[in-house]
């Protein structure tokens, strides 16, 4: 599965796969393919150089990459204190009357939420860019479409490859205008966001639109026969996220969601703004359903819903709550049916790959 992104980042295979856990990252890189550790759940420029430290030590030589979140425009002067005071006083009621309705259990006294949606604000971005461009990594990806331009060409000074997310061709254009090297055409079938394009449409138009700087496909894949149709409609490797939720080497904190993960098929998630304020492909669950549901506040714009939920969310991870908890995960989770080390599934990419190609020649009278 060689391409010429491939090669020219020295990996044996054109598989991308975007993980939050650093030991799945490492997995991935040595299983052939490429790592991308992300930042975004990192508030602490210490916590993510303590995470790139063990990534760099165990991807064995191998190149990885790093994924932030940071928007190409900003705005001067707002803290998170600000943010909070936007915050409408019925929604903040309708948080606590839906986890008193579960009977969700109140975080210790003192008890910080454990999530939080720092990382998606510019500053503390950049401080992990700080942190980031002493490391040797090989590309700096950006879940928010092209990332500033200084920080475009402060990668280009480290011989770092940036790619950005393309929900559409015009997304795909700008991205192209800005400097980066690699567009992620990011199809709807995709867990966290995603636009309104199925993959099978956007990936030749972004194909298309961008030529001839590399396309890596996005959502929805997790099969070796759709890499290959991936890498036919044009495409120079693919973008893997969800598929590594259900891995061995995943630290997912939750035997909860693990279970819920591997029971789910491909229709049992949801684009929700139930998350951050954007919508956001994760499983459907009874806390999405309230959010989604016409009778209530309805949901507030990023990133005051991320703020809103996040102790919420927190409580109901921690006290493991099942008909309120879920994750991100994309259409995928049909196929995610037992857990696997990350070893197994590029096995797996592998040997549908071959059979897919196989096939195709077989049609061609190869």
């Amino acid at each position: 599965m060689q391409t010429e992104l491939s090669k020219k980042l020295g990996i044996e295979h054109a598989v991308f796969g975007f993980t939050p856990f650093p030991a799945v990252a490492a997995a991935i890189s040595r299983a052939g393919g490429f790592g991308v550790l992300g930042a975004v759940r990192y508030a602490a420029p210490d916590e993510l150089k303590r995470d790139l430290d063990w990534l760099d030590e165990h991807a064995e030589g191998r190149p990885y990459g790093l994924d932030v979140v940071m928007p190409a425009k900003k705005v001067e002067g707002v803290t998170e204190a600000d943010i909070e005071a936007m915050i409408p006083p019925e929604h903040r009621q309708f948080v606590q009357e839906t986890l008193a309705k579960y009977g969700v259990p109140e975080l210790a006294e003192g008890e910080a939420s454990g999530w939080r949606i720092t990382g998606w604000m510019e500053k503390v971005a950049r401080s992990q860019l700080d942190v980031a461009f002493d490391y040797p990594i090989k590309l700096l990806a950006n879940a928010l479409g092209s990332p500033p331009a200084d920080v475009i060409a402060r990668a280009h000074e480290h011989d770092i490859l940036v790619a950005a997310l393309a929900g559409s061709a015009r997304h795909a254009r700008k991205h192209a205008d800005a400097g980066i090297d690699v567009v992620v055409a990011q199809g709807y079938e995709a867990g966290g966001h995603t636009g309104e394009i199925a993959s099978m449409v956007l990936t030749p138009e972004a194909v298309e639109a961008v030529d001839p700087l590399p396309v890596l496909a996005a959502g929805g894949i997790g099969s070796g026969q759709q890499v290959a149709a991936a890498l036919a409609l044009g495409a120079q490797g693919v973008w893997l996220g969800s598929v590594w939720l259900t891995t061995t080497e995943a630290d997912m904190h939750s035997p909860a969601v693990t279970r819920k993960l591997l029971a789910a098929g491909s229709g049992d998630t949801v684009r929700s703004r139930a998350l951050t304020g954007k919508p956001a492909r994760q499983l459907r669950t009874e806390w999405t359903d309230a959010w989604d549901d016409p009778a209530g506040p309805g949901t507030l714009p990023m990133p005051l819903q991320g703020l809103l939920v996040a102790e919420a969310v927190s409580r109901i991870q921690k006290y493991e709550v099942e008909p309120l908890l879920g994750t991100p995960v994309g259409q995928i989770v049909g196929r995610m049916n037992e857990e696997r080390s990350v070893q197994a599934v590029f096995d797996d990419l592998t040997r549908g790959f071959e059979k897919a190609i196989d096939r195709i020649n077989k049609i061609a009278g190869r």
